[in-house]
């Protein structure tokens, strides 16, 4: 596998330890702001830095009696120090913190998933490379169309990928802002140069404007780019599904030695990680919509979004690191039965065909619905009777006398519907 197995990173992001860290982190940065406009002494903030420190379970503890959980930490956080604590969240509000904080998390797991379809771009764009004129049928409605290639299957992948990762890049610049603006965004008592210094050391930019909150729709659109990557992860293992039908059976998930495919019967092998991907986009989707109505929230800001984004920020996060983890991985290794895509091209018998000798019928001065007629009477016939098509076509006078046998034989080859592949190939820098 190509990568890193990224989810106990990423689940560590998230976990309460990490939380509390960025907290006092933020603290402390505001601290050292302070000291760099004069407001409190830097001998203090030396103190701070050098011996500030909490357990989680004091703090939960002391939550226990305050209900409140950032006064129980700046509580655990001050036993640990003397009369430099007085220092600790002057002018702040508990959203300076926990929206700051949250702003870290969230820029860290983007980061994981950046790196993640980075992995995911480069495999696709490997394996499209790989089976570039591995010519297939191409199917819309689920019936046989025109030929393609799977290199040209994945190669669309490859470039929806791309989209994904140019909305991450900008999506981490709009999520990396802080806000530490008090108690409705006026900044009455602490200044704009101070939370300007603390976002600095932070490695955020400070928002422009905020109220006691960071607006909401930034995590929405965050939630929501989550969104429509697991759409695409949705679609892209669907298809893998449907082709591994017993009945198509054109690609195979991975098999490994010792896996089991039923319980039941001892013959199956089941495509079990595109179902489970298909399955875990339906929680990140439905995810979007509780950040979607977190958007709107009383004045300047109430508590209704505080409980659902302790759940679905992190969950979303997870959920899509570790569905690109483990789609990288199937494409990675996945089979491809080129026999049964050369079998699934001549199932019809040559009506795949059936657009090209239209058109060569009209190059030749037929009147297109006329031509149409003359194709599709003979397309029907061959898919009722199971007759081949070029056969019927040989056998029609009235298509015959516009047609020579080598101009149908022209007709009848697999390069014409590939003459344009390495062209899409360089538009995609797939070369």
């Amino acid at each position: 596998m190509i990568g890193r197995y990224s989810l106990v990173e990423m689940k560590e992001i998230w976990e309460e330890e990490n939380k509390l860290n960025y907290w006092l982190e933020i603290e402390i940065a505001v601290c050292q702001a302070l000291a760099e406009v004069g407001q409190i002494p830097q001998p203090a903030v030396e103190k701070i830095k050098k011996n500030a420190r909490f357990e989680v379970s004091r703090v939960k503890e002391i939550e226990q009696e305050t209900r409140h959980d950032i006064l129980a930490f700046l509580t655990a956080i001050a036993e640990s120090l003397g009369q430099e604590s007085k220092y600790i969240h002057l002018g702040l509000t508990s959203s300076d913190i926990k929206d700051t904080a949250r702003a870290l998390q969230m820029k860290e797991a983007l980061e994981l998933i950046i790196d993640d379809l980075v992995q995911l771009k480069e495999v696709l764009g490997k394996r499209a490379k790989e089976h570039k004129m591995r010519v297939m049928i191409g199917r819309t409605h689920g019936v046989h169309a025109e030929p393609v290639t799977f290199g040209l299957k994945l190669a669309n992948w490859y470039a929806e990928v791309e989209r994904h990762l140019e909305r991450a890049k900008e999506l981490l610049r709009r999520i990396s802002v802080g806000k530490i603006s008090g108690a409705v965004g006026t900044f009455a008592n602490i200044t704009p140069e101070v939370e300007e210094l603390a976002c600095q050391q932070l490695g955020l930019s400070p928002a422009a404007i905020s109220s006691q909150i960071l607006q909401r729709d930034r995590h929405a659109e965050y939630l929501s780019t989550l969104g429509i990557i697991a759409s695409s992860l949705d679609k892209f293992a669907t298809e893998i599904r449907n082709l591994q039908r017993t009945d198509i059976l054109e690609v195979e998930e991975s098999f490994r030695k010792g896996q089991k495919g039923s319980s039941a019967m001892p013959h199956k092998k089941n495509p079990i990680i595109c179902e489970r991907v298909s399955g875990l986009s339906r929680v990140v989707k439905s995810n979007v919509q509780t950040g979607l109505a977190n958007v709107n929230l009383w004045h300047e800001r109430d508590l209704t979004h505080s409980s659902p984004e302790r759940v679905v920020l992190p969950d979303s996060s997870i959920l899509i690191d570790y569905m690109l983890t483990k789609f990288t991985d199937v494409i990675e290794n996945l089979g491809v039965h080129e026999e049964n895509m050369e079998a699934n091209l001549a199932k019809t018998k040559g009506l795949i065909f059936s657009q090209k000798v239209m058109l060569t019928l009209v190059d030749q001065g037929l009147l297109r619905d006329d031509a149409y007629a003359l194709v599709q009477r003979n397309a029907l016939e061959a898919w009722e009777d199971g007759k081949n098509f070029k056969d019927l076509l040989l056998a029609d006078g009235d298509v015959m006398k516009h047609l020579s046998r080598e101009e149908l034989d022209e007709i009848f080859d697999y390069e014409y519907h590939l003459r344009n592949i390495d062209t899409i190939y360089q538009r995609l820098g797939l070369g």
